[in-house]
């Protein structure tokens, strides 16, 4: 990385913005200016990055001008106006919402899974769902040995997924609950500290949440398998960070649970974590600021001859959005990928 670049991250002062902002200068992103965007509410404040403390600017018509790379963590809305005003200017979007994800113009990206799509970006390139990235990394190297004819996928997923606020309320709600206070939901419908309640994304007519179909139509778009068999059942749980998931898988012909393991040890992304004497797994506790993602509690399902059950936690956060935007952001760099082919204007 001889070369370096002109990054803009919008959403700065987000929980994710905050972690993009971190690893890239962690992991020595080849910066050379960096803008910090916000909205006006959280315009105005301050974040340090390599010594430097650098002003949050409100976005404005020419704010992208002179920018490579926008690495975007604003919500959906924010992102059909402004990613497009962005790839006009000269600059590539690495987006974080779902605002492209399902558009086959757009490449849906997993570095570990599929790098090659993000060669395909017209300026756009979009970051996956987080329960969708976890599952994806674990499930993506067994299911090239033995392909994964079905998936079903239970989420248990921290309040992180919405962001600081709600991770600050649960916080507030504990407190609370634990001074004999009614704990007040402002972020989530329903108070999560001390509780679980299903997503509550909007329901299709079918009864599943949009997260969940998040999982079912994002995986199958991210592996090229239209024809994967997937349902899920997300919940939220009253954890700070880092979401947990238990997969089925059913494969097209036996796969033991020692195969596994032995594909997993190896994966990129993947840290296997079993210790089964001491009935001791992933936990979202040991996941939290990690960038692998935990897998164990590896075993044959007993209702099925070609299945198997595994276990996984993951840093949502981390792995989940902030690590796989800049990973995609590190791979158009290696392979010079970094110009837009044609502009994308619409979600």
């Amino acid at each position: 990385m001889s070369k370096s670049y002109r990054i803009a991250i919008l959403g700065a002062t987000g929980a994710v913005g905050k972690e993009l902002l971190e690893l890239l200068e962690n992991r020595n992103f080849p910066v050379s200016d960096l803008k910090l965007l916000a909205s006006e509410r959280t315009a105005g404040q301050r974040r340090s990055f390599k010594g430097e403390s650098l002003l949050v600017e409100p976005v404005s018509d020419k704010v992208f001008e002179n920018t490579d790379l926008v690495l975007a963590s604003a919500g959906g809305s924010t992102s059909k106006v402004l990613a497009p005003k962005a790839v006009a200017s000269g600059a590539v979007v690495i987006d974080n919402s779902s605002a492209f994800r399902m558009n086959p113009e757009v490449p849906l990206v997993v570095p570990e899974v599929n790098p090659e799509s993000a060669a395909t970006h017209k300026g756009i390139i979009a970051n996956p769902n987080c329960t969708t990235i976890l599952m994806a990394v674990v499930v993506w190297p067994l299911h090239k040995v033995i392909p994964v004819s079905r998936i079903v996928a239970a989420t248990y997923q921290s309040a992180s997924g919405a962001g600081a606020r709600a991770m600050e309320e649960v916080k507030t709600q504990t407190r609370d609950i634990l001074a004999g206070k009614e704990p007040v939901a402002e972020v989530f419908p329903y108070p999560l500290a001390f509780n679980l309640f299903p997503h509550n994304s909007p329901l299709n007519d079918s009864g599943y949440c949009e997260e969940e179909m998040k999982m079912v139509n994002e995986t199958r778009k991210i592996f090229g398998e239209q024809s994967i068999r997937i349902t899920a059942t997300c919940v939220r749980v009253p954890v700070l960070r880092a979401h947990s998931e238990a997969i089925n898988l059913e494969f097209e012909e036996q796969f033991s649970p020692e195969k596994a393991r032995e594909i997993l040890r190896q994966a990129p992304g993947v840290k296997l974590v079993e210790n089964w004497q001491a009935n001791y797994f992933p936990m979202p506790i040991e996941a939290t600021g990690q960038d692998e993602v935990l897998v164990g509690r590896i075993r044959q399902d007993i209702s099925h001859p070609c299945g198997l059950e595994l276990w996984l936690c993951g840093d949502q956060i981390r792995k989940g959005a902030a690590l796989n935007a800049v990973q995609i952001a590190e791979l158009l760099v290696e392979k010079s990928w970094l110009k837009p082919q044609e502009l994308v204007v619409s979600g």
